[in-house]
């Protein structure tokens, strides 16, 4: 049997986490295919038979961070019994996100910036992975008022307050704030948390 073309003369998988940590590292916007075949040593003509363009190497990329990384997060926040312990694991899960990569923060949420038309469609899959992201939170949250853990009427302002907790924490981490600085963030969020959950459920049982 004839086999037609070269074979490959890299390792494609490995390829694509270099792509995700360059990606991660300085952003779609600013990450050049310069950039990327510099990264994995391969020649321009390589990287579009591998990958299409930087576009598609970019939406692999962050299917590789949602099966790896970015996986944890949200599988802790599901798993762990208690709500307080859940929200807790989850903040937890994202500072070790947020330091996985040397630039530091969420390639979720720092990827890409500023929307463009080049970048829309890119922009747009980001926004509605961290909308079922809050999503995901508020459903864990809701299913804790079943369980009588917390006020139904506390939900909402819950979602938003660890939400956006969830999102700064990226954020800080991407300016170089250190994992000690940021787990004093999440202690103080979660003090705010306990105090917004646990006073009310404990005035209404008097």
């Amino acid at each position: 049997m004839t086999i037609r073309g070269r074979p490959r003369a890299f390792d494609r998988e490995q390829a694509l986490q270099t792509a995700l940590i360059t990606f991660w590292e300085k952003g779609y916007d600013l990450t050049q295919v310069a950039d990327l075949t510099a990264a994995m040593g391969i020649k321009p003509p390589s990287f579009y038979a591998a990958f299409g363009s930087k576009q598609a190497a970019f939406n692999e990329a962050i299917d590789l961070y949602l099966r790896t990384v970015g996986s944890k997060t949200i599988h802790v926040l599901e798993q762990t019994p208690a709500v307080n312990d859940a929200i807790r694991a989850m903040l937890a899960e994202s500072i070790n996100a947020a330091l996985s990569a040397p630039a530091g923060g969420c390639l979720l949420i720092l990827g890409v910036i500023h929307r463009t038309p080049d970048n829309a469609q890119l922009c747009q899959r980001l926004e509605d992975i961290r909308r079922s992201n809050v999503d995901s939170i508020r459903k864990r949250l809701q299913r804790g008022a079943q369980e009588r853990e917390l006020d139904a009427a506390d939900v909402e302002g819950l979602t938003q307050l660890i939400a956006t907790v969830l999102q700064g924490l990226s954020l800080r981490a991407r300016d170089g704030a250190t994992r000690e600085e940021l787990e004093l963030a999440v202690e103080g969020a979660m003090a705010v948390f306990e105090q917004l959950a646990g006073g009310k459920r404990q005035a209404s049982a008097q």
